[in-house]
């Protein structure tokens, strides 16, 4: 996963571009594995949940078949609006303004956004909302595809797109990119207040993936939907003829990193 940059929480122009295209990002992004969203639930002081940053409503969704009642709250217009086609009703704000209007949850989720929000700020606001022992529930999907797969894909980003993130994460893939995101939300957390000690989980699955499918959920990451045209297209490019010298298709391990806290 490539490298966040500092402060993603400012990087607002990055933040708001994943709805460029809410349709591919939602068909093409990974769902959440089952015992995340099982422990979650399980976990959770009763079913009604907010989600923040919930883009296109998948981690939504996940919930919502577990039995959860889920809102949805994100910065992004289009995103909302798909979310709302799919069922998940959203309301659009940046979470740290957004107006509860009363309203209390069971459990506060976020899922591959928290580091969006002001870690601070955030952690204050979902503590506003949740009710006397609710939780707060942050989740990451982190991806290390295999090594020779790895190294195909930073000759290819190394050729196009030499000073991207991408590029760098991909000279040292095994580094997990989230985890100076991982340190800022639970100091976020410490620092607000009104929570216990944060607690780390973490849930382990793998995808096949086809070159098809690859390439289809390679513009979705905030740094790509910010590449030239052409350098996209020579990306996809290169990426696929890679796949294509692999055998076509590949298996990626993933974790789902979880970070969780109950208010007092």
């Amino acid at each position: 996963m490539p490298t966040l940059p500092s402060e993603p929480h400012r990087h607002r122009q990055m933040a708001e571009s994943f709805g460029v295209d809410p349709g591919r990002y939602d068909r093409a992004r990974p769902r959440y594995p089952e015992a995340m969203v099982d422990a979650i639930v399980s976990a959770s002081p009763g079913p009604d949940l907010l989600d923040v940053g919930c883009g296109t409503g998948i981690a939504a969704r996940q919930f919502q078949a577990a039995g959860c009642r889920v809102l949805g709250v994100d910065v992004d217009a289009r995103m909302a609006e798909f979310a709302r086609g799919t069922g998940v009703p959203v309301e659009v704000a940046a979470f740290e303004a957004w107006d509860p209007a009363g309203r209390t949850f069971d459990a506060v989720v976020a899922g591959q956004t928290w580091h969006w929000v002001d870690p601070v700020a955030g952690a204050a606001k979902a503590g506003s909302v949740l009710r006397t022992g609710g939780l707060l529930a942050l989740f990451w999907n982190v991806f290390q595809p295999p090594p020779e797969v790895a190294q195909a894909f930073a000759e290819v980003y190394r050729r196009v797109l030499p000073d991207s993130l991408s590029a760098r994460w991909a000279a040292a893939p095994r580094s997990n990119g989230y985890s100076p995101v991982h340190a800022n939300a639970i100091d976020g957390i410490r620092t607000a207040g009104g929570f216990d000690e944060p607690a780390q989980s973490r849930f382990t699955w793998e995808r096949l993936y086809t070159r098809d499918e690859w390439l289809d959920q390679l513009p979705t990451s905030g740094e790509a939907s910010q590449f030239p045209p052409d350098k996209l297209a020579s990306l996809t490019e290169g990426i696929g003829a890679a796949i294509d010298t692999l055998g076509g298709s590949f298996t990626v391990g993933y974790s789902a990193d979880v970070i969780t806290a109950r208010t007092l």
